[in-house]
């Protein structure tokens, strides 16, 4: 047993990798590491450069509290309170989704939108949640009109947060909306409208791992019986406000393509279909452009 002297930075994350492989913990070492950098305020790999550093008693004791909170199954991001997203790092807490690596596909796919040209264009997320897909194109694509909205009050003082923490807290706006219920005549005409709606079936939920099943919003999961009651939704009435060959992008499940095709054709509304794959090879994307008359 080690004295509290022989507590480095070094001996507390092998001690740690190994309690939280033995607990079936995912991606013990990472978590560990990301964990321990977020008490002693660093970076991660400046705990490399500080391995014969001990860990005085209150970052001991710190340090403990958040190795109960993950073997309790808790997130990494609700327990540091952040979450890195494209090129940067947002707030999360459990009001909101945790951003993913796979939708990142789903925002490459808008940036390319919005390449090309210098028109300045009306872009809307629908559901926003943190604000990482809008905050991250508006850094990326300035000088367009940015608009985002979510069903959770809470959910859009978070996604502000993140967007005052970028100074883009006056690039966007944001209210709060049952997917495009609220939307008035007078922000009718988007160019482009992304969403990344709840899609996983009722039934599948109780299924998933513990950190998402028991921690994560489950409006944001929740996509109905099919799994497709939100994405019908919205590709039913998005067309109502997009622009004249406007775009619509939205994030979709694991073996939806099939389904989500079926729903487009059935609306009538759209043309030029086209589905894309994440940085695991699923396809996790669809756009389609508004059906001019």
């Amino acid at each position: 047993m080690l004295n509290n002297s022989q507590w480095t930075v070094q001996k507390i994350l092998e001690w740690t990798t190994s309690y939280f492989k033995s607990n079936n913990i995912e991606s013990p070492r990472s978590s560990a590491e990301i964990l321990l950098a977020h008490v002693l305020r660093l970076q991660r790999i400046e705990l490399y450069l500080r391995y014969e550093q001990p860990l005085n008693k209150g970052e001991r004791s710190s340090f403990k509290e958040l190795i109960k909170r993950r073997i309790n199954r808790e997130p990494v991001a609700y327990i540091t309170g952040e979450k890195g997203f494209w090129l940067s790092n947002f707030f999360v807490t459990r009001d909101v989704l945790i951003p993913r690596p796979e939708t990142e596909s789903l925002l490459e796919e808008a940036l390319l939108l919005l390449s090309g040209d210098s028109a300045s264009r009306r872009i809307l997320e629908l559901g926003t949640g943190s604000g990482a897909i809008i905050i991250s194109l508006a850094s990326e694509r300035p000088g367009n009109q940015f608009f985002a909205s979510d069903y959770s009050q809470k959910a859009i003082m978070v996604a502000q947060k993140n967007a005052g923490h970028y100074n883009l807290g006056r690039e966007i706006y944001f209210f709060v909306a049952n997917w495009i219920e609220p939307v008035t005549t007078e922000l009718n005409g988007f160019d482009i409208i992304v969403s990344n709606p709840p899609y996983i079936q009722t039934k599948e939920i109780p299924g998933l791992e513990p950190e998402i099943y028991k921690y994560e919003p489950a409006m944001a999961l929740d996509g109905g019986d099919s799994g497709l009651c939100h994405i019908a939704r919205i590709i039913n009435h998005a067309h109502k406000i997009l622009a004249p060959c406007g775009w619509l992008l939205l994030e979709i499940g694991y073996g939806q393509q099939d389904a989500v095709q079926t729903i487009i054709d059935g609306s009538g509304e759209y043309e030029d279909v086209v589905f894309a794959n994440d940085c695991a090879g699923i396809t996790r994307v669809v756009k389609m452009k508004k059906r001019v008359v």
